[in-house]
């Protein structure tokens, strides 16, 4: 009876999963439904993949929930914050994040949905704000949707991260996929060996840009299998960045292509993301 309670949740909240992304090849944003697509409750044989970590301090988390952010995506992450007392989560509209200060949060976390459907919901004002929160020492997590705000290729982007996306056709569609750790993943994931899966659904397929004005990101974690489906390019996913992160001025980016906040054994990943996002603990000066 529990596994059947497990899977129907995990049915529910993928059956509400939206496509990402602006549909270069026709010049509109859309946001596509997905199909239904189960994550099995053993995707990860029962293991836990990416282990519990603390926050380096009592930090205040923004979700931002609005245009572009279907209300699933928002509750994963709620749902994967909620074992740690230390973090204050806040799910807040487009204009909060138009009035960004560092008094109201520490980490700004932009979830699953439309990348391009989320940029116009903040609109001019919300991502000038956004920019400058990071670029001020905040802490920014983008998932899927929020990977895409997140680069520097498109003209509604945040242009917070040295990247763009390796093909506009970026309907991929839904998957379960291998992903493997790089070296540098240790300091922000922890010690994570061999393959394991994630769930996927049309997040973006990274490359470096041709910023001169911010450093290149450091990939985390690698796709091992790909899916390619509507006309999709083929080869280009496998040995991708999954998982990156990048400093921008004073302030930390983390982005995660697929899913971890909606597989099971990966529940730690993105809090563990959003902690490397939020920095070091700051001591007190001396008088």
């Amino acid at each position: 009876m529990k596994l059947r309670l497990i899977t129907l949740v995990y049915v529910l909240g993928c059956s509400m999963a939206f496509a990402q992304e602006k549909d270069v090849a026709r010049g509109n944003p859309k946001l596509q439904p997905a199909s239904r697509f189960v994550v099995p409750v053993d995707s990860n044989g029962g293991r836990i993949i990416v282990a519990r970590a603390e926050p380096p301090r009592a930090l205040k988390v923004l979700i931002y929930s609005g245009p572009g952010a279907p209300q699933s995506g928002v509750d994963h992450v709620m749902r994967v914050l909620k074992p740690f007392s230390q973090v204050s989560v806040t799910v807040a509209k487009p204009e909060i994040f138009a009035t960004l200060t560092h008094s109201i949060c520490d980490v700004v976390v932009f979830p699953g949905g439309s990348g391009s459907g989320q940029s116009k919901g903040l609109g001019e004002a919300g991502l000038s704000s956004v920019r400058e929160f990071v670029k001020q020492g905040g802490g920014y997590v983008g998932i899927c949707a929020g990977a895409y705000l997140a680069c520097s290729s498109f003209d509604w982007g945040l242009g917070i991260l040295n990247a763009g996306t390796v093909s506009s056709k970026w309907r991929r569609g839904q998957a379960m996929l291998e992903l493997e750790c790089t070296a540098e993943a240790t300091p922000v994931l922890g010690e994570v060996n061999g393959i394991f899966k994630v769930r996927y659904n049309n997040g973006p397929i990274l490359k470096p840009w041709n910023r001169k004005d911010i450093p290149p990101y450091t990939t985390l974690s690698v796709f091992r299998t790909e899916t390619a489906k509507y006309g999709a390019p083929e080869g280009v996913q496998i040995n991708a960045p999954a998982h990156a992160i990048a400093p921008f001025g004073k302030g930390r980016v983390f982005v995660s292509s697929p899913h971890p906040e909606n597989t099971p054994g990966l529940e730690f990943m993105i809090p563990r993301g959003i902690f490397w996002a939020a920095g070091e603990k700051k001591e007190a000066m001396l008088p």
